[in-house]
């Protein structure tokens, strides 16, 4: 997988599309088993039909509905790849018995995570309060990818045991046991300053610490330890039970999705469990934030959801943090924007659409007689970001398709078979005669492909904004948005600048009215309106501020 993808769709029918032992590690965070109906997030159509997919039955339906889905991601994981549920108190229980055990095997689970999530101050009069949830992680195998982590010392920690600090360096130390703890050990037992004991180290190894300056007797006759120097620890190893992780909600990470997780948490997991470049899947990507985290970890990563709103949201959410070094990804939705397709990078438009179409690109674009990519039987395929392609292109790409292949050349035309293809927006009438008159007098077969047989493609909504000035210094904003597939949500930005792109204040606004104060000066606010298909349109306005 050459490039990061965020996917519009159900997480099993596009799981089972992929290829198997293709991704390194998978976080996944589905609806908890509450049967309420808070967990409708979004509200759109997919998240909605989803919602009562999972609810046409109790906790049988409900663990059988994420067996299915765990099941597939069984088998995307590599062998040396790890998978972290979260999960509350609902069903992890059912969840690590019914489904973890027997899908990825007891031997292979290595911690149940506790994350506490928040800090009840509410009583809570027949129970305690609910604060964990849980994270179980399962290895594929014994051979995993594993990076220990720590967090710093608390000061706590500090004051109780780095005490000492050394005159000449001022590096602060604490003294440590010398003596060894198997007292059955003749060759450790001798006289080291006085003293004699069952020694941790060779007597030779004592004297070069020593020498070093590295063991200390504090007095004559006192049994000597050994410094450890606080630059020199790497600090506390990180366990199972995560209390330092602060919810989202009392963070400037908060996008207004209820059950969004703190980057904090995706920034820990993805470091424990991959490395540089290693494939993160997120079946159920909410909010994006394991899209963002790995993306700014340079991983690449895929990130799935049924909601329009999520994965817009997500994709709104990493378009705010990229800059010149972030690696592209791909948006796959229903429906594709015609616009932003045609303005696409040359080589990334020939690219996906030769992927879509189920052939591979070519990896030296502008080499091979000009042909941008095969498919599996190596057919060639040329890409036209154009409109009304004329004859001139078909003499062209047949005169390559011969120089490319004379032999598959023959093979395809005596076979009836199509001996390439040409895919772009529309073709002209003379393109369309001169393919057929090349299988009718000569049985050539020039295969003709529309980008929108491949893409389906739309119109992005049409944005108009209105700004209305309250009282000084405060202005009262009012989207209004056209769409033949309706508007799902607005996003916006209320200091844009065209040239850096749209860069969300607010994500998730479904009434399209903002109100805002801003300091004296020239401002431009825009709007942009994402229909239920997934395309988005932008409306901006320019006011003038006064001091």
């Amino acid at each position: 997988m050459s490039a990061s993808k965020l996917i519009l769709g159900d997480n099993i029918e596009i799981m089972k599309s992929m290829e198997s032992e293709s991704v390194d590690l998978i976080y996944l965070d589905p609806p908890f088993f509450s049967n309420r109906n808070y967990e409708v997030i979004w509200g759109d159509d997919g998240e909605i039909r989803s919602f009562q997919d999972r609810w046409a039955g109790g906790i049988e339906h409900y663990i059988a509905w994420l067996k299915e889905r765990v099941i597939e991601m069984h088998r995307l994981l590599k062998s040396t790849g790890s998978i972290f549920l979260h999960c509350d108190w609902h069903a992890n229980a059912y969840i690590r018995v019914d489904i973890l055990d027997k899908i990825f095997g007891q031997n292979n689970f290595r911690n149940e995570i506790i994350w506490k999530r928040t800090n009840a101050k509410g009583l809570a009069f027949t129970r305690l309060p609910r604060n964990n949830d849980s994270i179980f992680y399962y290895t594929k195998s014994d051979s995993f990818v594993f990076n220990s982590l720590y967090i710093p010392h608390s000061d706590k920690y500090l004051s109780d045991f780095y005490k000492y600090t050394e005159p000449e360096t001022g590096r602060l130390y604490r003294l440590g046991d010398l003596t060894n703890p198997n007292k059955d050990r003749p060759n450790l037992t001798y006289e080291f300053l006085g003293v004699t004991r069952v020694w941790r180290w060779t007597r030779e190894r004592m004297q070069k610490a020593y020498d070093k300056g590295l063991i200390v007797q504090s007095k004559p006759g006192a049994v000597p330890r050994l410094k450890g120097y606080l630059d020199e620890q790497e600090g506390t190893p990180v366990d199972d039970n995560w209390l330092d992780i602060i919810n989202v909600q009392s963070t400037k990470e908060k996008i207004g999705y209820p059950t969004q997780k703190p980057e904090a948490l995706l920034n820990r997991i993805i470091n424990i469990a991959s490395n540089d470049g290693d494939i993160v899947l997120d079946p159920f990507v909410g909010g994006g934030t394991t899209a963002a985290v790995a993306d700014r970890l340079k991983r690449r990563w895929i990130g799935i959801d049924q909601s329009v709103a999520a994965i817009k949201v997500s994709d709104l959410r990493l378009k705010n943090q990229r800059d010149l070094y972030s690696a592209p990804y791909e948006l796959q939705l229903h429906t594709y924007d015609y616009d932003a397709l045609r303005n696409l990078d040359p080589i990334e438009f020939q690219n996906r659409i030769i992927e879509k179409f189920g052939g591979i690109p070519n990896p030296k674009p502008g080499s091979d007689f000009g042909l941008d990519g095969w498919t599996a039987d190596n057919t060639p395929i040329q890409v036209k970001r154009s409109d009304n392609i004329g004859r001139n292109v078909i003499d062209n790409f047949l005169s390559a398709v011969q120089r490319n292949d004379e032999r598959l050349f023959d093979v395809n035309r005596a076979a009836g078979k199509p001996v390439g293809h040409i895919i772009a927006f529309s073709f002209g009438k003379g393109a369309i005669e001169e393919v057929a008159r090349l299988k009718n007098k000569k049985q050539i077969i020039i295969e003709l492909v529309k980008v929108g047989n491949i893409l389906p493609l739309g119109s992005p909504p049409r944005v108009s904004l209105a700004a209305s000035e309250l009282e000084k210094q405060k202005y009262a904003f009012e989207a209004t948005a056209e769409s033949d597939a309706g508007i799902e949500f607005y996003s916006w930005d209320f200091n844009h600048k065209p040239d850096e792109g749209f860069k969300p204040d607010v994500f998730l606004d479904k009434t399209g009215k903002q109100i805002k104060e801003f300091q004296p000066g020239e401002h431009q606010i825009a709007a942009l309106a994402t229909d239920k298909k997934g395309l988005d349109g932008i409306g901006t306005v320019d006011i003038t501020v006064e001091e």
